[in-house]
């Protein structure tokens, strides 16, 4: 009995070991995985940016510049240059347009020493777009257009003026930009766009929704680009680069007073154009405003918005834009 016991006991224990590895392997219980580290990004190729330095902007692709360029393509070369290395400082343009607004009744040599009485901190090349209160405002109003052309001429100069190109070459041959009073298109490998008289300087205004693409059926292309908003300068805006600025198209250059503009993402820190006009470093305490400050009126920023001329409502303005 006790042998036929044993035998039995030795069975189902043989049983048991059996059915244990008969266990199908999706049954068993998971084995633990061992914690691990996030992974590590891989080293970006540029490297990091020097210290108190941002990363250089990804380049524009030939239709996004496009885009960017086709509010102020059709400007008179001399501004169009002066709007271009001004967005290169694009931090300083909304307190710089505030001041224009707030001094847009004086002109000509007034504004001049005004803006030398006051020892504004902007860079000259901003400086240079105070008489036109109504581009500065434009820029002021929508910074990151403003911030996008600024970076895109520091980046990809050459890119950004074969864009301008190949807007104007769109408007001229639907037929919207053309000669008149106050400019003179120019045609050929490059088209320049310049003043017929070189110290008054005309804005134009057009929808770039329209400019750079067929006419449609019965529309009057003649009315498209109008120049009718100007300011005059005059000697007085010498220092500033007005007279002495333009493009030298074939070289992918631009000139201010009289000198290539060579600032760059590179050495957009150090770089300092020469002018003739002294620098007052910011931030500095403000001298007292010495001027009465008037800003325009909702007609007035109206009408420079649609190009057309107005007369100065502020009653103590005596002079009138043309």
């Amino acid at each position: 009995m006790r042998n036929s016991l044993s035998k039995a006991i030795a069975f189902v224990f043989l049983l048991v070991l059996v059915g244990l590895y008969a266990v199908p392997a999706s049954a068993q219980a998971p084995l633990p995985v061992p914690a691990q580290e996030p992974p590590q990004p891989f080293p970006s190729q540029q490297g990091a940016p020097l210290p108190g330095q941002m990363p250089v902007p990804a380049a524009y692709p030939p239709a996004e510049l496009d885009r960017i360029v086709s509010p102020i393509a059709l400007y008179p070369d001399p501004l169009l240059a002066q709007v271009l290395t001004a967005a290169t400082f694009y931090t300083e343009i909304p307190d710089a347009a505030q001041w224009a607004d707030q001094h847009h009744y004086l002109t000509g040599p007034a504004l001049a020493a005004a803006i030398q009485n006051d020892q504004v901190p902007w860079d000259p090349s901003i400086q240079a777009l105070l008489p036109f209160p109504s581009v500065l405002d434009m820029m002021a109003s929508a910074m990151p257009w403003t911030q996008e052309i600024g970076s895109a001429f520091l980046v990809q100069s050459n890119e950004v003026m074969d864009a301008v190109q190949r807007m104007r070459q769109s408007a001229v041959q639907y037929g919207y930009l053309r000669s008149g009073p106050q400019v003179m298109v120019r045609t050929g490998p490059y088209i320049e766009i310049l003043p017929t008289s070189p110290g008054y300087v005309v804005v134009p205004y057009y929808d770039p929704r329209v400019v750079y693409v067929p006419p449609r059926r019965g529309y009057v292309v003649a009315g498209a680009v109008r120049f009718g908003f100007g300011v005059s300068l005059g000697v007085a805006f010498a220092p500033w680069g007005w007279g002495a600025s333009h493009f030298a198209w074939n070289q992918h250059t631009v000139i201010i007073n009289n000198a290539p503009w060579r600032r760059t993402w590179a050495n957009h820190v150090t770089y300092v154009h020469p002018y003739a006009v002294h620098r007052y470093e910011s931030p500095r305490p403000r001298f007292a405003e010495a001027h009465r400050v008037e800003e325009r009126s909702n007609h007035e920023k109206e009408s420079a918005r649609r190009g057309e001329k107005y007369k100065e409502e502020h009653r103590d303005h005596r002079e009138h834009f043309r």
